[in-house]
Formats: C-alpha cells, sequence, structure tokens
C-alpha cells in the first residue's frame, strides 16, 4: 500500500509505468488473502472457487494461456481430466456459464484491451483472440459489446484524451 501511494502521489520517471504493476501485485495480494481464509472444500461456488478448484482451473488456465485456440468442450475436459459431461456441469456450477461462454467473454475481454493499443490492427487483434476472419471476429465483438470494434476504440481514445491533456497541463 505504501508503494501503491507513494506512486500515487509522484510525478517522478517511470510513475506511470510502475502505478498498474502496483495496483496487479496489490490484487494479488489480496487475492492470495481471501484464498487462505476460504479454504479449498465446502460447497462455495463462483469465481474463486473455480479457481481454487485444480481441475476447472486447469481448464481455465488453459484457456488464460492461448485464448486463440480453438478450444472444445471436450480438450478443455481432457485438461481437467473429468468427462465432458461432468466437466461441463462442473464448471457451469462454479462459475454460472458454460465452458465456451466463458471463453467467448475472455477473448472479448482481451480483445477490448488490445483495441486500446493504437498500434494493434483489427485483424491482428483477430488473431490474438482466436477469430480467423476480421469479419468474424468484429461480429462477434459487436454482438458482445453492441459496438462495433473499431468505434470501441474510437470512443476509448476520445475518453482518454482529456485524461492525458489533464495530466501533461498539470505537468
Amino acid at each position: 500500500m505504501e508503494v501503491l501511494g507513494a506512486e500515487i502521489d509522484s510525478r517522478r520517471l517511470g510513475a506511470a509505468a510502475l502505478l498498474p504493476v502496483a495496483l496487479d501485485m496489490l490484487l494479488l495480494y489480496v487475492l492470495r488473502v481471501w484464498f487462505e481464509a476460504h479454504p479449498r472444500g465446502g460447497t462455495a461456488t463462483g469465481w474463486a472457487a473455480a479457481l481454487a478448484a485444480p481441475d476447472i482451473s486447469a481448464a481455465l488456465n488453459a484457456m488464460h494461456d492461448d485464448p486463440a485456440h480453438p478450444w472444445t468442450v471436450q480438450e478443455l475436459a481432457d485438461r481437467a481430466r473429468m468427462s465432458r459431461a461432468t466437466f461441463s456441469r462442473r464448471f457451469g456450477s462454479l462459475t454460472g456459464q458454460p465452458p465456451l461462454t466463458y471463453l467467448t467473454w475472455w477473448r472479448m475481454t482481451m480483445a477490448a484491451r488490445l483495441l486500446l493499443e493504437p498500434a494493434s490492427s483489427l485483424d491482428a487483434v483477430a488473431a490474438r483472440v482466436g477469430y480467423t476472419s476480421e469479419f468474424a471476429f468484429a461480429n462477434a465483438f459487436k454482438r458482445h459489446f453492441h459496438l462495433a470494434p473499431g468505434r470501441y476504440r474510437h470512443q476509448a481514445q476520445a475518453r482518454a484524451r482529456p485524461a492525458a491533456i489533464a495530466t501533461a497541463t498539470a505537468e
């Protein structure tokens, strides 16, 4: 917390780069404490329970590590060392959604973040999140966010401009 506070108050060189790292560390510490306070077993559900379950977390980690892979429920079940039906049932009961629905959500979340990088072309973003065509990706993105990827990028950049101007004038 002290490091985070110091970086928030700092105008020193590199503060902008250190702030996201400090926030990531804080989140990991909070999650670690939460997991230690809520031991495995029991009837917990939700993302924390899914991540704490070694079988389901193996499938989640596979999706997170390689979202572009054309995952099937069977492949994910194999990662979890479960039958397809048991895996689907357990994944759904812990996360509240079927495995491939989660995969689509994860891909769209990653795509939204990648679209904020000005150098990322729509085609490159599509490929990184598992779509073989820009058209298929754009349709999935629009279905998920109710906004075309280009418009999403434009609106995000427009929101970022006033913050960048305020930061520049404060320095």
